[in-house]
């Protein structure tokens, strides 16, 4: 995997927004922001662009981000915030041209399906963590910036990602390496079929979500075991699932239930509760660096640096 240069305090960020829109004011925010952290900043032509759901139309959001990999003035990219619309411009981007101007990209959520096509189609290292409009600009804790920072800024990295006060908990034991893959599991369910399909094999697979029903986690979690994704991982971490409640306890499974269904029968070294995801404080997380998956003493190492 090729691994971009780490960031240092005056470099030039540049901000995408390759889904959803936001509103003027929090775009104004978030490079004050950027400013305020000590980074020069770059915000491009999406964060202002608008179309019904979508930060512009297809083209333009896509050429954002081609044009801030290849504009060599920009250090790194963040994402302003996720939403919806990364999917729509998989196709649209120049895969050699990221590839050939590697640079840190920072984003989650739907941000995933970028994460994906980038890990295997330009074999890029890029970071699971806050956004500028979504994260940033609220009230980011000391510990949610430590954990950014140490991904991509800190020039001696550390190792061990560790909660910030939860207790992980063990859903099968042992111990698996592997490169560290995956995100949100609705943008992972969605990529399969696709030229853009997650490969797990060998590999760590990391899954996230939120606000979604118990029975919609058991469709999506059933999707990657019919196709195998399941089954071909090393090792499973499942991270923060804000807000995944049923909506009539009565007639529904619990999240822990599902899991106990769908991922304990694999017999694969399994964490639950890593706090990474639609949750603050939130860990950074490196994707597509080789990680030790400790499941019975409750560890996550991540094995080598991630940034040069």
């Amino acid at each position: 995997m090729i691994k971009p240069k780490r960031l240092k305090l005056g470099d030039t960020i540049g901000v995408v927004a390759p889904g959803s829109p936001t509103t003027q004011e929090k775009v104004e925010e978030a490079y004050n922001k950027l400013v305020e952290m000590g980074f020069k900043v770059i915000m491009g032509e999406s964060c202002y662009s608008k179309y019904g759901y979508l930060a512009g139309i297809d083209k333009l959001r896509a050429e954002d981000l081609n044009n801030m990999f290849r504009n060599k003035e920009v250090n790194g990219i963040i994402c302003l915030r996720g939403g919806y619309g990364t999917q729509r411009i998989l196709d649209l981007l120049d895969y050699n041209l990221i590839k050939n101007n590697p640079k840190v990209f920072v984003g989650y959520s739907d941000i995933t399906a970028l994460h994906i096509a980038i890990n295997q189609l330009s074999n890029l290292v890029t970071f699971h963590g806050p956004m500028a409009a979504s994260d940033l600009i609220g009230d980011i804790s000391e510990f949610s910036m430590d954990s950014l920072y140490n991904s991509i800024l800190y020039e001696e990295f550390n190792p061990s990602i560790k909660n910030p006060s939860e207790e992980l908990i063990t859903i099968n034991g042992g111990v698996a390496e592997g490169q560290l893959i995956g995100g949100n599991l609705s943008l992972i369910a969605s990529t399969i079929g696709t030229p853009y399909e997650i490969d797990t094999k060998g590999k760590i697979l990391f899954i996230e979500e939120i606000g979604e029903e118990p029975y919609r986690i058991d469709r999506m979690l059933t999707q990657l075991r019919l196709s195998n994704k399941l089954q071909e991982a090393e090792g499973i971490i499942l991270g923060n699932f804000n807000n995944c409640i049923p909506e009539d306890p009565d007639m529904s499974l619990t999240l822990e239930e599902v899991i106990d269904n769908l991922i304990r029968p694999l017999n694969k070294p399994t964490l639950f509760n890593l706090q990474a995801g639609h949750c603050e404080p939130v860990i950074t997380i490196p994707l597509g660096v080789k990680v030790r998956l400790d499941a019975n003493r409750k560890q996550l190492t991540i094995l080598e640096k991630p940034t040069l």
